[in-house]
C-alpha cells in the first residue's frame, strides 16, 4: 500500500467555525509525518476525523486503504490529546483489558506488557492504581496502550506535553524506533522544534488549510538562510556589519550575534563571507531555517509586521500549553 492515510477535500465545520476546509493529505506508507501548526490550526480535529470520533462535513478519506478507521481500527494505534486512563484499575491490568480490545490474549499479552512497562521504566508501578501516577507516568502508560499491538499506523497527538526532558528524549526515542521497524507514525504537535527534529515530512496547518506539504529535505532546499551568526573577537564592533550591503540588522541573541539579511540584495553565503571579512571573528556560519521562520514566511506573505504578529501567536500557543499542563500535573 503506498499510502496509509489519503484525505481529499476534507471539511469539518462547528456551528459558524470552520475548522478544518479543503484539506488534501497523503501520508506514505511507512513515513514520520509532522501534523503541525499553532494551537487551534485545525490538527486535532483532523486527526480526529481519521480515527472516526467525527465525521466530516464533505470530502472523503481513507485509513489503511478502507474507508473508516472503524474498518481499520485492530490495525491502529492511537494516543488522543485528551489524557485519560481507568483511574481505579491498576497498571498491568488496565493494559491488559486495552490489549484484549485489540484481539490480543495471554501469555503474550503478560509478556509484552512487562517489556513495555520495563522499557518505559514503570515496572515498579504495575501494580499501582493508576490514579496512583504522575501525569507523566499516566502518559507513559497511554503510550503503551497505543503501541501495545504492535499497529501498522500509529497516531499521536500532543504526546509530549506534560513530560519532563528526560521521559520527553525516552518517548522520542521510541517513536523513532517504532518508526524503524517500518510502521507509519503521525505526529500531531504545535511545538515545531520536536517534529523538525524527528520527522522526514511536515504538514503544516493554519486556520485550517494546509499551508506546506513537504519533506524536511525539501523545506530546507526551498528556503535560503535570512540570518547569520557571528561571534566577534573582543573589541570588534558587531554593529559595525551594519554597513555591509543587504544586512537590515544586527542583534544579540541567546544564540549569539545575529546579521539580519535581505535576500533580495545578498545570497546568505555571500553574507557570510562579507562580515567574514568585515570583522575579526571566531564563528560566522548562516543559521539553518527552522519550521518555525518557514511556518511565518508561508503565513505572514512577507509583511514584517504580520511576521511579528504570526511568532508572537506561536509563543503564546505554547505558554498556553506549558501553563495548562503545570495546572493539571
Amino acid at each position: 500500500m503506498e499510502h496509509a492515510v489519503v484525505i481529499e477535500n476534507l471539511r469539518k465545520t462547528f456551528g459558524d467555525k470552520v475548522a478544518v476546509e479543503g484539506l488534501d493529505l497523503r501520508v506514505q506508507s511507512g513515513s514520520l509525518t509532522g501534523l503541525i501548526g499553532p494551537n487551534g490550526a485545525g490538527k486535532s480535529t483532523t486527526i480526529r476525523m481519521l480515527m472516526s470520533i467525527l465525521f466530516p462535513d464533505s470530502g472523503t478519506l481513507s485509513v489503511l486503504g478502507k474507508r473508516s478507521a472503524l474498518e481499520s481500527k485492530d490495525r491502529i494505534g492511537y494516543l488522543p490529546e485528551e489524557r485519560g486512563v481507568y483511574r481505579k484499575m491498576k497498571v498491568t491490568h488496565f493494559l491488559k483489558y486495552m490489549g484484549k480490545l485489540k484481539g490480543l490474549r495471554d501469555p503474550e499479552l503478560g509478556q509484552r506488557v512487562a517489556h513495555w512497562l520495563d522499557r518505559v521504566q514503570l515496572s515498579d508501578a504495575a501494580g499501582k492504581r493508576c490514579e496512583e501516577l504522575s501525569k507523566g507516568m499516566q502518559q507513559k502508560v497511554q503510550f503503551i496502550a497505543a503501541v501495545l499491538h504492535e499497529p501498522e499506523l500509529l497516531i499521536l497527538d500532543e504526546p509530549f506535553s506534560g513530560l519532563d526532558p528526560v521521559n520527553l528524549r525516552l518517548l522520542q526515542q521510541l517513536m523513532v524506533e517504532q518508526h524503524e521497524q517500518g510502521r507509519t507514525v503521525i505526529l500531531c504537535t504545535h511545538v515545531m522544534f520536536q517534529a523538525e527534529q524527528m520527522c522526514e515530512s511536515i504538514v503544516m496547518i493554519n486556520n485550517g488549510q494546509k499551508v506546506l506539504d513537504a519533506t524536511i529535505e525539501e523545506i530546507r532546499a526551498n528556503h535560503e538562510p535570512s540570518v547569520v551568526l557571528f561571534d566577534p573577537i573582543d573589541g570588534e564592533d558587531p554593529q559595525s556589519a551594519r554597513g555591509i550591503d543587504g544586512i537590515t540588522g544586527v542583534e544579540q541573541t541567546r544564540e549569539g550575534w545575529a546579521a539580519h539579511i535581505d535576500l533580495h540584495a545578498i545570497a546568505a553565503p555571500d553574507a557570510v563571507r562579507e562580515i567574514a571579512q568585515a570583522i575579526r571573528v571566531r564563528s560566522v556560519a548562516a543559521k539553518r531555517v527552522t519550521l518555525e521562520d518557514v511556518f511565518v514566511e508561508q503565513v505572514a506573505g512577507g509583511s514584517a509586521d504580520r511576521e511579528a504578529e504570526v511568532r508572537d501567536s506561536l509563543r503564546a500557543s505554547v505558554d498556553e500549553s506549558e501553563s495548562m499542563e503545570g495546572a493539571t500535573a
